[in-house]
């Protein structure tokens, strides 16, 4: 077993834990960390069928709440109907909430924790690719507003990540390759060794190699917590993070959350950017061929899927990193060096999205 990943954060910090084999160990690596009154999971039921062998005897008297699937859960409405269940049921404020599922129910949850009596210590257990490498680290919780993705959101760090590398075996083809977005992302945006290892390795990713999944969950959280302890809250360097995002969110919050997931619409955004970049004469056209050939042996989409350029660019006025209106985006140098980029012209913006396949 490796040793844990520590997240530097003061009195906020906390350790991640890797690997396969963690499920039937959570009760234990969570009662090293903290004494709760009472223990809620927060899952769906697919988790539960696949997975709940494994982690429930650990938690002991656990109860379980269960959500259903899909991004559109990740609501105000559901997360009222959390704070009633949890009232229901007895939830004081030295209970802790588990996570149990991938992002939508790690942002839900986390989301609910910092809430309710205004705030519960909760614990990710991530289990999807996305979740374990992105997602589930750097206490952004949140809830989506028709008009955007994570609008309705708080910082709120969880006090335990368990990222069982094992859970992935069961992980649909479409959600593992949606969480290799990211972790391209992170190649581009700080680690060029990372993306030239993917380049290299996309017959061993193809197979789920337990090996190189154990490279990908390890060297993508230690570049998140390197960036998360740098920014907590997203006042300056952490914004990196959203390389691919600004035009990902929009064509999400477009396509009302049900045509892409979210790696898939990452992995579109940085080609976009990419495109943006090489427009602004920010970067060689190697940098977005590169990223375009590696995301497309990965077996994720490049082209914008039937939207215009003209929604695209309504969508981004709402995002929720745009100021006064205006969106914000992070850039490449090159592959493992960005930067954040504001007043973009319009029309360089429109050629850039024309260019990825938007319609006119």
């Amino acid at each position: 077993m490796s040793r844990p990943l520590r997240v530097e954060l003061e009195a906020r910090s906390y350790d991640i834990h890797s690997g396969p084999g963690l499920l039937p160990r959570a009760g234990e690596l969570l009662g090293a960390t903290l004494r709760p009154s009472r223990v809620f999971v927060l899952t769906h039921p697919a988790i539960v069928r696949l997975h709940g062998e494994a982690l429930l005897p650990s938690l002991g008297a656990a109860e379980v709440i269960l959500v259903p699937a899909g991004e559109r859960q990740k609501s105000l409405r559901r997360a009222a109907h959390l704070y009633d269940e949890l009232l229901t049921r007895g939830a004081d404020r030295k209970s802790v909430i588990v996570t149990f599922g991938g992002g939508v129910i790690g942002d839900l949850g986390g989301f609910v924790a910092a809430t309710y009596m205004r705030g519960l210590p909760f614990v990710q257990i991530p289990t999807t690719l996305l979740a374990q490498v992105d997602a589930s680290v750097g206490g952004k919780v949140a809830v989506d507003h028709p008009q955007a993705k994570n609008l309705i959101g708080a910082f709120y760090q969880p006090r335990l990540v368990l990222a069982d590398s094992g859970v992935l075996r069961t992980l649909p083809a479409r959600d593992y390759r949606a969480g290799l977005a990211e972790v391209v992302k992170h190649g581009v945006i700080a680690d060029a060794a990372l993306f030239a290892w993917m380049e290299a390795s996309v017959p061993a990713l193809a197979r789920r190699d337990p090996e190189a999944i154990g490279h990908l969950v390890t060297r993508s959280c230690e570049i998140k917590a390197e960036v998360v302890r740098q920014d907590e809250r997203e006042s300056g360097l952490r914004a990196i993070l959203n390389f691919g995002h600004t035009v990902g969110h929009a064509l999400e919050s477009i396509t009302g959350y049900r045509a892409l997931r979210h790696g898939e619409a990452v992995a579109i955004g940085m080609v976009a950017a990419a495109r943006l970049s090489e427009l602004l004469g920010l970067c060689d056209r190697e940098v977005g061929a590169r990223t375009e050939k590696l995301l497309t042996a990965l077996r994720l989409p490049t082209r914008i899927p039937g939207v215009s350029a003209e929604e695209i660019l309504c969508a981004m006025q709402s995002d929720k990193k745009a100021v006064r209106g205006t969106p914000r985006f992070v850039l490449a140098r090159e592959i493992g060096r960005v930067e954040i980029v504001s007043d973009v012209p319009r029309e360089t913006l429109t050629r850039a999205l024309l260019a990825t396949g938007a319609a006119r």
